[in-house]
């Protein structure tokens, strides 16, 4: 196989979140898929196969299977760019079909644009929300009331958690074994942190220990899903447009758009920038 190696959400290779890129994966199975992703070592790897209705997309963290992944997306989508020129998408994903664009910025950057499946929310039950602040060693004094808890879903699980000042989301230790095994039952991808700086940009950490994984840099299917919770809970006036910075904390600055769409369900737009490593 041909392993490319793009970051995702950044036009600096030292930024963003890296993702493992396989344009052809036709006839590898699932534990070659799995040890590649392994050995490439990043929070995932995507494997396409092409066909003549679209392309279909597995994403693979070094742990396990994962069902989708926004970052992932991202580079796949630019690195197809970057060989077939750009244009529009139809990816096959284990959720559905993510309709994918990209285009050439005027500074020669390639862009792509995600539309996630239809979001959803579900309320995340007293005993498992204080489970959770136990293992990320946060106490229910510390959230921001005007973001309430929630799981958020776009096409992966991520329950949300708003801190009420920059500095908490700044301090990072959280409980490692405690939390793998929470998100293990309830079969959440990462855990999105936020801390909202303004009406429309926000700051972000994600937990991905299921994959692996002590933070991931920027989560595109967080963002998208983080995009669903606002407008259902009408937290933002739709349409919007949405910032949301991530791994800055961990020294890969990542900038995510995420654009929100009138319609309860409508997917959510994200969009990025990737480059090669």
């Amino acid at each position: 196989m041909d392993v490319l190696r793009y970051v995702a959400f950044s036009t600096d290779p030292a930024g963003g979140n890296p993702a493992g890129v396989v344009l052809d994966a036709t006839g590898v199975d699932d534990a070659t898929m799995l040890a590649t992703a392994a050995e490439v070592g990043y929070s995932e790897t995507a494997f396409v196969v092409p066909s003549d209705d679209g392309l279909a997309v597995r994403y693979f963290s070094p742990l396990a299977e994962v069902p989708f992944c926004g970052h992932a997306t991202i580079a796949t989508a630019v690195a197809h760019a970057d060989r077939h020129g750009a244009g529009a998408l139809s990816l096959r994903t284990g959720v559905g079909v993510v309709p994918v664009t990209t285009a050439v910025a005027d500074d020669g950057t390639t862009v792509a644009t995600l539309v996630s499946v239809a979001p959803r929310t579900a309320a995340l039950p007293e005993a498992d929300l204080a489970e959770l602040l136990a293992a990320l060693r946060w106490s229910a004094d510390e959230l921001d009331p005007a973001l309430p808890p929630r799981a958020a879903y776009a096409g992966a699980w991520h329950p949300v958690i708003a801190a009420a000042d920059r500095g908490r989301l700044a301090d990072l230790d959280y409980d490692l074994p405690a939390l793998t095994a929470l998100m293990a039952r309830h079969g959440w991808t990462t855990v999105d942190l936020v801390w909202r700086e303004s009406p429309t940009v926000f700051h972000a950490r994600n937990p991905f220990p299921p994959g692996g994984v002590v933070e991931d840099p920027a989560t595109g299917a967080a963002a998208a899903a983080f995009g669903g919770y606002l407008r259902e809970l009408e937290l933002v006036a739709a349409p919007a447009t949405l910032t949301i910075r991530q791994g800055e904390d961990m020294g890969r600055p990542s900038v995510i758009t995420v654009t929100v769409p009138d319609g309860r369900d409508t997917g959510i737009a994200v969009t990025g920038a990737a480059v090669p490593i």
